[in-house]
């Protein structure tokens, strides 16, 4: 993981699947694992049962939301149904959201801290539920 380098932390506000809205401020005291993806990308792919893994590590100290970038709903559903997921899978169907965060690689998967604000960038695939990646998400996280 990188340094984020991308300026002041845009916003976010796209739709679930089930038409829900998820705002990052909505997340606020939480790390947010903020995963942009798209289901013909073989690396993210081969991510999503890797940041369940970390859900399901974690706990309710992280978020994970994985945003698919400019594909149809159905063909995102079908994947979900193949590779369920334990986090919301949020729509960036104009890809404003995507542009606003600066990705132009997939997968690229943004770490925000519990203030709101976007610490790391990692491009390409990752084992996201590796002891390393938990042990510095963890360190993001107000001690108790």
């Amino acid at each position: 993981m990188k340094a984020w380098s991308g300026g002041p932390t845009p916003a976010l506000a796209l739709k679930d699947l089930a038409a829900r809205e998820h705002r990052l401020e909505d997340y606020r005291g939480k790390v947010v694992v903020i995963s942009f993806w798209a289901t013909w990308c073989e690396p993210c792919r081969d991510e999503m049962p890797s940041l369940n893994r970390l859900k399901a590590a974690m706990g309710d100290a992280v978020a994970v939301l994985a945003v698919d970038m400019g594909e149809p709903e159905a063909r995102i559903a079908t994947f979900v149904e193949k590779v369920p997921v334990d986090f919301p899978v949020l729509l960036d169907r104009d890809m404003t959201v995507s542009k606003a965060w600066k990705v132009k690689v997939l997968p690229t998967t943004i770490v925000v801290d519990p203030q709101g604000a976007a610490r790391y960038v990692t491009i390409g695939g990752r084992d996201w539920a590796s002891p390393d990646v938990q042990e510095r998400l963890r360190r993001l996280l107000p001690s108790p």
